[in-house]
């Protein structure tokens, strides 16, 4: 159960927070939950009530194809009040977006689980619709790299949350993520035969409007109305800017970064098709 840091041929570990200044206090509330599904995990925020952190094992040559369901429900070992539950994407176009893909963990012998699991709110965040249902390239990220990168055994590791940013406009009760950060790591054959290299690409997908006005935002999101978001557009960053905006350690992932310096120092790279991803 849950994400296995070694399931490539190079350990990789479930992103955790930096360190902060320990607490004093006996009885501090923990400040986040770390939940485990079948070939999945997600480390949940307990203040943000969306995941900060979520890590899937894929076995591209094992995945199943299941007919999808669609039983979203609360995740019965937390409280419901730590999570993104149904009342913030009613009579709206906000859609749940699934952070783990569907069918990302389908593989093995639990593989039915595994696809209902990832139906639970805390593999959820709020996505303008037209942000989901068209993001094509986003969500072909992972399928591209299977075809692109000579990946070993046909095996990737992906991280994926929202970056919980403190400018994420209120709704409900909540702040809507205005960016998702993704990395994708894998494996491939390295000069000898038994020693792998672990190589990994990093991404932004950007739900915020080009031109955004602030307090527009908070006074629609006061009258019940959700923020205005879109376009989206996807980029190919450094992993170390998403550990930067997210306060996650990521090192062994910055250090397998396939994006050239020469191009991170330009600055980040927008997508517009496959092809455009550096491998």
């Amino acid at each position: 159960m849950g994400f296995d840091p070694n399931f490539l041929a190079v350990p990789v570990q479930f992103p955790t927070p930096a360190a902060v200044e320990s607490e004093t206090a006996a009885s501090v509330e923990p400040e986040s939950a770390l939940l485990d599904y079948v070939h999945f995990s997600v480390d949940l925020d307990r203040e943000r009530r969306l995941a900060r952190a979520t890590g899937v094992n894929i076995d591209g040559a094992a995945i199943i194809d299941l007919p999808r369901g669609d039983d979203w429900r609360f995740d019965e070992r937390i409280p419901e009040d730590w999570q993104t539950g149904p009342a913030v994407y009613a009579s709206n176009d906000l859609d749940r977006g699934h952070l783990v893909r569907r069918r990302d963990p389908v593989w093995g012998a639990d593989a039915e689980t595994a696809e209902s699991d990832t139906f639970h709110f805390t593999n959820a965040a709020p996505q303008a619709s037209t942000f989901n249902q068209g993001k094509e390239l986003w969500l072909g990220l992972e399928d591209h790299v299977f075809a692109f990168a000579g990946v070993n055994e046909l095996k990737l590791s992906v991280f994926t949350a929202p970056v919980l940013g403190p400018d994420d406009p209120p709704y409900r009760g909540i702040r809507i993520p205005l960016r998702f950060w993704k990395v994708v790591a894998w494996t491939a054959s390295g000069a000898a035969a038994d020693a792998p290299d672990l190589f990994a690409a990093g991404f932004i997908l950007d739900q915020s409007s080009l031109v955004r006005d602030h307090e527009a935002e908070r006074t629609l999101s006061a009258a019940g109305e959700p923020p205005m978001l879109g376009p989206y557009r996807t980029f190919q960053v450094p992993i170390a800017d998403i550990a930067a905006a997210t306060g996650l350690v990521l090192d062994e992932l910055v250090a397998a970064d396939r994006m050239p310096h020469s191009v991170a120092a330009g600055g980040w790279r927008e997508l517009t098709e496959p092809g455009d991803i550096l491998l």
